[in-house]
């Protein structure tokens, strides 16, 4: 906001030494700003699928499992606080869509290489959670292949 009213200003009349100086410095903590939320984003996607690897509460929504039960193992596997993870959920990072889409993918191919390596299923629940909901393991949904 004060950006933008320094740029409205300097476009208008102009900027003396001191409003140019902090038009930099406003900019500048933007770009700061923006970038660490991108390199929390990055941390969060790379990391995500060890964490749920890791876990053992499938049929518990992925959020939930961040954010309720296995917090500390989230920080340990991605390095992100809970805070982090809210703040990129709140500014609306994530599409609940696509990442239901993407956790019944990965729950998908985890199971079929676990049933390829001995028939080794721990995970004897009926419900499978995703990112932000929970289905029944024989729910037919759509799932795009792209």
């Amino acid at each position: 906001n004060q950006i933008k009213k320094l740029t409205k200003k300097s476009s208008d009349k102009g900027l003396n030494q001191k409003e140019k100086q902090k038009l930099t410095d406003a900019q500048t903590e933007f770009k700061s700003k923006r970038k660490d939320v991108q390199e929390k984003l990055i941390k969060f996607s790379t990391r995500i699928p060890v964490f749920m690897y890791l876990t053992d509460y499938r049929e518990q929504t992925l959020r939930d499992v961040i954010t309720k039960i296995e917090s500390d193992l989230f920080k340990k596997v991605t390095g992100l606080k809970i805070s982090d993870f809210e703040l990129l959920t709140n500014i609306g990072v994530f599409n609940s869509a696509l990442r239901n889409d993407a956790v019944y993918k990965f729950r998908r191919y985890e199971d079929a290489s676990l049933e390829y390596a001995g028939g080794m299923d721990k995970h004897n629940s009926d419900n499978i959670g995703l990112y932000d909901t929970v289905i029944k393991k024989d729910t037919p949904i759509f799932v795009s292949e792209n």
